[in-house]
């Protein structure tokens, strides 16, 4: 449904990402960030899946600046590699390459969000904190712990599992203190990972309902 495009980061660094386009008359637009695995086969059925709901979706493939085109799956081996390209990244280049993403629909789009998933989900709650960003949601970030005395600038919801281990209690209270007026929302039985099917951690339940949530989400705060 989509194809790959080419985008210009503050800095001038040229990365990749992928674009879905709806049918008809776009209702906004929104900039998908990804897991640790890279803009995989996921990322763009997730861009899919927006653009079928009528949004202009661009994933960009923040990855490029450590490692060009890569695409990981779930193995272990897979998550290890993940996890140390996403330790040679930092936040203001990913924001930086967020904002880049969004800058290239808006003229198409009118406004924009930002929706990301575990590493992606820290990053999106920077854009809503740092960014221009009309929305933002947040799926499973444990990083946003991190910065939750920055107030958001736009608005933002939270999507989490109950048993997440990797973010756990003491980070949701983290969030919920130093942004208090932010829905965290919080699924039973769901883990880390819970909305990707690909993944052994997927919850259907939990992704059904985040996923409902996030649309009315974006149909109030975008269009």
């Amino acid at each position: 449904m989509g194809q790959m495009v080419k985008l210009k980061s503050k800095d001038g660094f040229e990365l990749g990402a992928y674009r879905a386009d709806p049918a008809g008359k776009p209702k906004g637009g929104v900039v998908i960030i990804q897991e640790i695995f890279g803009v995989n086969k996921h990322i763009k059925e997730v861009c899919d899946g927006y653009a079928k709901d009528g949004y202009i979706a661009i994933a960009p493939a923040l990855f490029d600046r450590v490692e060009r085109d890569l695409e990981l799956g779930y193995t272990p081996e897979d998550q290890e590699k993940g996890k140390a390209t996403r330790g040679q990244l930092d936040w203001d280049n990913s924001l930086n390459d967020a904002q880049a993403a969004a800058e290239a629909i808006r003229g198409d789009a009118g406004k924009v969000g930002i929706i990301g998933y575990c590493f992606g989900g820290s990053v999106a709650w920077i854009a809503a904190t740092r960014g221009n960003f009309d929305a933002s949601v947040s799926y499973y970030g444990g990083n946003a712990a991190d910065f939750a005395n920055e107030a958001p600038k736009c608005p933002i919801i939270c999507h989490i599992g109950k048993e997440d281990k990797g973010i756990g209690a003491e980070k949701v209270e983290k969030i919920k203190a130093g942004q208090p007026q932010v829905p965290v929302y919080l699924y039973d039985g769901a883990g880390h990972g819970f909305n990707c099917d690909h993944r052994g951690s997927f919850n259907e339940a939990a992704a059904k309902t985040a996923r409902e949530r996030t649309l009315a989400f974006l149909a109030e705060n975008i269009g």
